[in-house]
C-alpha cells in the first residue's frame, strides 16, 4: 500500500460502549453523541465508520477489522457488563496493532488505582491532599478535618455524595465502612480542599496545549458538604448538586496563578506519561494547585468540560475529535 499524505486519508473507526442495561434514555443520549462527533469528522473530510460494543466480545468483533486500515477513535469506558475493564478495552486493541486515541492500557490502569496516583504524586513532589488508605473501619492515626472519604479504584466521581464529607472521627469511620460495604474495596481519606476546584484538560504529547480552565461554581453551596462534585452532580439531572453547581468558562485566574495551575498540570500529564489527552481535576487552597484525580481517558462529549473548554477557546467539536485522530494518526506506520 503507498504512504498516506494525510490523516484524514485513512478512515475513522469510532468505537463506543453501549449497554443493553442502560436506560432506554442513556442509550439514546450515548448515540446521539456518537452520530455528533461521527457528523463532525466527516464534516472534517474523515471517513468514518461506526463500531457499537454492547456486549463482551470486542476481541472478536475487531477481528474483522485490519489494522492497518484505521485508526481507531477509542471512545470505550469499558465493556458492557465487565466492570473496571477501561484499561482491557485498550489492550486488546495494542493486541491487535491497532492505533488508537488516547493513553496505553497500563496508564488507564494506573490512573484509576487511586493508590497508586497519590503515591506517585507524593514521591514526585507533586502537590496532592494529605491522605491514607484504610482497608478496616478504624482510623486511629488519621486527625486531620475536614475530610474527604472516596473508594480507592472507582473513578466517575463514584461513591462520592454529601456523605462523604466528614468532620470527626465517628462521620470518618462510618463513611470508611459504607465504602467497605458498598464498594468491596479499601477506602481512600484526603484532607478536603474547601476550595476552588477545576477541570482542567490537555491536548498534546511532546507539546502540550492546556484548554481553558473550567471552574466548579461553588458559590450556591452554603453547606461545606455539598462543595464538591459528586456523582449526582455530574450525572443525575434535576438532582440537588446538579442544580446549584454550575461551570465558569474560562475560569477567573490571576497571570501568575494562570502559569502555576498550567506548570501544575503540564509536570503531572508527563510524570504519569499520558497520551494524547487527558483532564485534571484540581483545588486551589492558600495559593497551592492540588492535584485530585487523573482521568487519561477523559469524556470528550459536546456538553463535558473538555468540548466545552474547547469551544471557548474557538475549537469547533469537529476539530477537537480531528485533533485527536492527527494526534493517534503519528503513531501510524503509514502516516507517522
Amino acid at each position: 500500500m503507498p504512504s498516506l499524505r494525510d490523516a484524514a486519508e485513512l478512515p475513522v473507526l469510532v468505537m463506543y460502549n453501549l449497554d443493553t442495561e442502560w436506560k432506554q434514555a442513556d442509550k439514546m443520549n450515548q448515540k446521539a453523541e456518537i452520530e455528533l462527533m461521527s457528523s463532525s469528522l466527516e464534516g472534517l473530510g474523515h471517513p468514518v465508520s461506526r463500531l457499537e460494543i454492547n456486549g463482551n466480545s470486542l476481541h472478536r468483533t475487531l477481528s474483522g477489522y485490519e489494522p492497518s486500515d484505521w485508526i481507531v477513535m477509542n471512545l470505550c469506558e469499558e465493556i458492557p457488563g465487565v466492570p473496571h475493564s477501561e484499561a482491557t478495552v485498550a489492550h486488546l486493541l495494542e493486541s491487535r496493532n491497532m492505533i488508537y486515541t488516547g493513553s496505553p492500557p497500563e496508564i488507564i490502569g494506573n490512573c484509576e488505582n487511586k493508590q497508586f496516583v497519590k503515591h506517585t504524586l507524593s514521591a514526585l513532589g507533586l502537590p496532592t491532599p494529605l491522605w491514607g488508605v484504610y482497608e478496616n473501619p478504624f482510623a486511629p492515626d488519621w486527625s486531620c478535618f475536614p475530610a474527604i472519604v472516596k473508594p480507592a479504584n472507582e473513578h466517575c466521581s463514584l461513591g462520592i455524595s454529601s456523605e462523604s464529607v466528614v468532620l470527626d472521627r465517628g462521620e470518618l469511620e462510618r463513611q470508611i465502612r459504607f465504602i467497605h460495604h458498598n464498594f468491596n474495596q479499601p477506602a481512600l481519606v484526603e484532607d478536603f480542599i474547601d476550595g476552588r476546584e477545576f477541570h482542567v484538560s490537555m491536548i498534546g504529547n511532546g507539546s502540550l496545549l492546556m484548554l481553558p480552565p473550567v471552574e466548579m461554581d461553588f458559590s450556591a453551596c452554603n453547606d461545606i458538604h455539598d462543595r464538591l462534585c459528586t456523582f449526582d452532580a455530574k450525572f443525575i439531572p434535576g438532582s440537588k448538586h446538579y442544580e446549584i453547581i454550575t461551570s465558569l468558562i474560562p475560569a477567573s485566574l490571576s497571570e501568575g496563578e494562570y502559569g502555576e495551575l498550567e506548570r501544575t498540570c503540564f509536570d503531572c500529564f508527563r510524570a504519569f506519561e499520558c497520551r494524547d489527552y487527558a483532564r485534571l481535576d484540581i483545588r486551589l487552597r492558600d495559593g497551592i494547585f492540588y492535584i485530585l484525580d487523573i482521568n487519561p481517558n477523559p469524556d470528550i462529549s459536546s456538553d463535558a468540560s473538555m468540548a466545552c473548554a474547547a469551544e471557548y477557546m474557538g475549537i469547533t467539536y469537529g476539530e477537537l475529535g480531528s485533533r485527536l485522530v492527527r494526534l493517534a494518526a503519528s503513531r501510524h506506520p503509514l502516516l507517522g
